[in-house]
């Protein structure tokens, strides 16, 4: 192995910094986030609108996942594609408070969701290039403790400007409370840019599947890549089927807050902060039982952990109890994002990542598309409730078939 000089050292320090305060700035963006399906309840949207709101991102994803896979892996280096897709989405919760604040209120609705419509563009390759870049960042032996580390700085800093922002939203009246929130959280954007694009990764040669030449061939290729690779196969198989169960529940949960248990506004911030604020403490401990138990351990605790959460939520309308449910929660959301990146890189070939990556997340965006749908349709024929029910089955078949080991 050749030896890591002392200029590398301190560019993987800098490469820490940077994406520890790019994390920073996404989060507070981001606190915006568990508010945008809420907006869109209080404007009177049918739960086939707030559906889409959590579809759209899966549809475009899905038709175009593989073609931006495709381009990135002919880019020698993806660091400013993952800066500027990151800026042009945060930007999109700009564009939103604006267009509150100029259009009359009953085309809000419509304006919403044609500008997370467009988002879903820079979403799909920030999807892709987000992996790769991190992977890039940490390399196989840091991923965990470089990741532990931006989601618990992500948490804090969304547990603070949540905080802050339900104190401060009912102060003014609807939808102006939500537009001045929308606009003053985006400016997290800039600064997610401004560090995000100093991250400096050793560019790559285009790999060999870049350079098909027809639509035909390229199929051709991922085809033979799949058959070469069983564990990815199996990996990405399992984490469809249970991110189809979490993503069936996240258009649910907002109705279900708004609709069933009359919450305010403050009352789903403090659900947001819980999570967010025990997740604190799971970004911290799954890695320690890790690097103990293996990351199998990490895996089967955390889906069976996460089954727990749509049961528990659909059983009472006690908003006291739903935090609390919120915080438990977090504590085993903190592990499955971890592991859940960290196994699929495992299994994801060096030089062709940008390629593998996209095809998961090709398989994801169906989930995305199919399953919250699904569920605002499910939650006609039996409610909210039920439709929490089935997520909660759901993710009990995705922890079954997480059971089995994959063959590496």
């Amino acid at each position: 192995m050749t030896p890591i000089t002392e200029e590398e050292v301190e560019t993987q320090k800098r490469n820490f910094r940077y994406v520890q305060i790019d994390a920073v700035g996404v989060s507070i963006s981001n606190v915006a986030s568990p508010f945008l399906p809420v907006f869109l309840t209080r404007l009177g949207a049918s739960n086939f609108q707030v559906g889409l709101l959590s579809s759209m991102p899966g549809a475009t994803g899905l038709l175009l996942a593989l073609f931006v896979g495709r381009f990135l892996q002919t880019r020698r280096n993806i660091v400013p594609w993952y800066s500027l897709s990151r800026l042009l989405v945060i930007l999109c919760f700009a564009l939103t408070g604006i267009l509150t604040l100029l259009i009359s209120r009953e085309y809000v609705i419509l304006s919403t969701l044609a500008i997370w419509a467009f988002a879903t563009l820079p979403q799909t390759a920030l999807a892709v290039a987000f992996s790769v870049v991190m992977n890039a960042v940490a390399g196989p032996e840091g991923r965990y403790a470089l990741l532990s580390r931006r989601w618990a700085i992500f948490g804090l800093t969304s547990v603070i400007g949540t905080f802050i922002v339900t104190r401060l939203i009912d102060l003014m009246d609807f939808p102006l409370n939500y537009a001045v929130m929308f606009l003053i959280l985006s400016l997290g954007g800039f600064l997610s840019y401004y560090f995000s694009s100093r991250i400096a990764v050793q560019d790559q040669p285009p790999a060999p599947l870049a350079k098909s030449e027809s639509l035909r061939d390229t199929l051709k290729n991922y085809a033979a890549l799949l058959r070469k690779n069983p564990a990815f196969v199996s990996f990405a198989s399992k984490r469809f089927v249970y991110f189809s169960a979490v993503a069936l529940s996240l258009p649910i949960m907002p109705l279900y807050l708004v609709r069933e248990v009359q919450a305010t506004d403050s009352d789903i911030g403090m659900v947001s902060m819980a999570m967010n604020l025990v997740m604190l403490a799971g970004y911290y401990l799954w890695p320690r039982v890790s690097n103990r138990h293996g990351g199998r351990v990490v895996l089967l605790a955390t889906t069976f952990g996460m089954i727990l959460h749509p049961a528990l939520t659909a059983s009472t309308t006690h908003v006291e109890l739903i935090i609390l449910f919120a915080g438990i929660a977090g504590f085993f959301q903190g592990g499955l994002d971890l592991v859940f990146f960290d196994e699929l890189m495992k299994t994801v070939p060096v030089e062709y990542s940008a390629t593998f990556v996209s095809l998961a997340q090709s398989i994801q965006y169906l989930s995305m598309i199919l399953a919250p749908l699904l569920g605002t349709w499910l939650a006609g024929f039996v409610g909210l409730s039920g439709a929490l029910w089935v997520s909660a089955v759901i993710r009990l078949l995705g922890f079954l078939l997480f059971l089995k080991k994959d063959v590496r």
